[in-house]
């Protein structure tokens, strides 16, 4: 039972490596396997004894902090549901994410968080707080008045047993062209997601990285946080709670850290750092992953130059409780640029309309089953039914694999630019315009076009410094690409519109730069 659960997975790391790090902040906190299994043990206890019943949903609504990872492993432990949260959303927000999520009890660090409070007040839903003072103290954490079970008896810590089929997190997806749709994931697909991200990489205990992404979202959470647990390796937090460019190498340094992982976005800004203020030196790293958008060919040829070790593109989603494909260590196999690699631990497919599977080198839907993929959504069995069709997981994102078995995507369904009945790829248009010596970012997005149905448009951002016109853009363009790919206009801009975690999504972008009257309602 250990090896499945994800509970039973990080008591297993934390008996084999009681004595190495687990958590630091540079310069300010380090906890050790056995501390942090004694105060996530503690704070257990606590929820249990103060009325956390099992399946319950526990808000939690924190910066990058300590405080967050103990009590997100607390409730998991007591076997309640974390749900944790993005600290920045509005009042509004919060109304809708504690209420589609049912939660019982809301979290905040020490310092609280207005909008969150108020929501949750609005809803009658109870407000603690979490701070430890140091590493040697304990967990502060205020609590309501407890509840007993629908019997009247009490069900303290030391009666609940973690099970594979406990839901254990609750996330939401983005949205982009919906309401976003509830995801509860199990014990048993944490267990199976954090394994598959261990192995790939081959974590071990003498890993180490630092959180680049926040811990509300399912990259951060799982592929940098709760896989580097699962094998006893270290995890540092950013001082500010945040990731800082002008921060990130001094605490990769002093965390002695081997790889880290991050969105496209954030490697820009790191490249764009090296290029005008270099470090004296880099650590020496095993590989950088880069997940949750695509990474142009070119960046990732930047990146390999600038910091000298492999950079390893990733493919994930938050129903698969994060990966799905990755390409390989370099002793494991060559890696593709424009690939996001092999599948790690569960079924692909790519498949048709009806069902049927397409053969390698042809596009069709990305599909996938396996024991990391959730079961369904929360109370939305129109989606379910569209969702799970023909015995498979659909992603939404349109690809193929090569003959090798590598995942190469083409873009999501709804992404795709339709211009004429001529199907583009915006992602393809990103790698011709990334391929420009001064472009630094770039997105193609597809607009209404009373001739062709919809055109296609891009925004750039010019490196620092360069002088950059749309007819320069334009001669790249059809230079590289075919006529009809070609985009018709081009805005050049100082910066994109992106999500909380660093992701561009091109509807945002193109209601950004046209008018929303005007703006198709697709993307993701």
């Amino acid at each position: 039972m250990e090896g499945l659960t994800l509970t039973g997975v990080l008591r297993k790391a934390a008996g084999d490596f009681p004595s190495r790090r687990a958590i630091s902040i540079s310069g300010r906190l380090e906890l050790s396997y056995a501390r942090l299994h004694q105060l996530v043990d503690a704070a257990a206890a606590r929820l249990a004894d103060a009325g956390v019943l099992p399946g319950d949903v526990v808000a939690l609504a924190f910066p990058n902090a300590v405080e967050l990872v103990i009590v997100f492993l607390a409730v998991i432990r007591a076997r309640a549901v974390a749900a944790p949260l993005n600290p920045a959303y509005t009042k509004d927000e919060f109304v809708f994410y504690l209420s589609d999520s049912e939660s019982k009890l809301l979290v905040t660090n020490a310092e609280g968080n207005a909008a969150a409070e108020a929501a949750a007040a609005e809803l009658g839903i109870p407000r603690s707080a979490a701070f430890l003072p140091d590493a040697s103290g304990t967990l502060e954490l205020s609590l309501p008045s407890g509840r007993t079970a629908a019997d009247g008896t009490a069900l303290p810590l030391d009666t609940r047993v973690n099970d594979p089929s406990d839901v254990a997190l609750f996330l939401h997806t983005s949205g982009s062209t919906s309401r976003p749709k509830g995801v509860p994931l199990t014990q048993f697909n944490l267990a199976a997601s954090v394994k598959n991200i261990r192995s790939v990489y081959r974590l071990r205990e003498t890993d180490s990285t630092v959180i680049v992404l926040p811990l509300f979202h399912v990259h951060g959470l799982v592929a940098a946080l709760l896989s580097s647990l699962s094998a006893g390796a270290a995890v540092a937090l950013p001082a500010a709670g945040r990731f800082s460019a002008s921060t990130f190498w001094a605490d990769m340094r002093a965390s002695g850290a081997t790889w880290y992982s991050a969105v496209p976005t954030i490697h820009q800004i790191l490249l764009d750092r090296h290029a005008t203020r270099p470090e004296p030196a880099y650590p020496e790293l095993r590989f950088i992953r880069s997940c949750s958008a695509s990474l142009a060919p070119a960046i990732l040829e930047h990146l390999e130059a600038a910091f000298v070790a492999p950079v390893l593109e990733a493919y994930a989603m938050t129903e698969a409780a994060h990966q799905m494909a990755s390409n390989p260590l370099p002793e494991d196999g060559p890696r593709k640029p424009g690939a996001v690699g092999r599948p790690t631990g569960l079924e692909m497919a790519i498949l048709d309309e009806e069902g049927a599977r397409r053969p390698p080198n042809v596009p069709g839907e990305v599909c996938i089953r396996g024991p990391n993929v959730a079961k369904g959504y929360k109370n939305n069995p129109e989606a379910n039914k569209a969702a799970f069709a023909f015995g498979w997981f659909h992603t939404g994102d349109v690809g193929f694999l090569d003959a090798d078995g590598y995942l190469h995507l083409v873009g999501r369904i709804k992404e795709l630019i339709n211009r004429g009945g001529e199907k583009i790829s915006p992602i393809e248009v990103d790698a011709v315009l990334l391929e420009h010596p001064d472009i630094a970012q770039a997105v193609a997005f597809g607009v209404p076009d009373d001739k062709y149905g919809e055109e296609i448009n891009c925004a750039v951002i010019p490196r620092e410094g360069a002088d950059m016109e749309e007819a320069e853009v334009l001669r790249h363009c059809r230079k590289n690409l075919a006529a009809f790919k070609v985009p018709k206009r081009v805005f050049i801009t100082d910066s994109l519109p992106k999500t909380a975690t660093g992701k561009i999504q091109r509807r945002i972008v193109a209601e950004f730069f046209v008018p929303p009257a005007k703006a198709p309602r697709a993307g993701a």
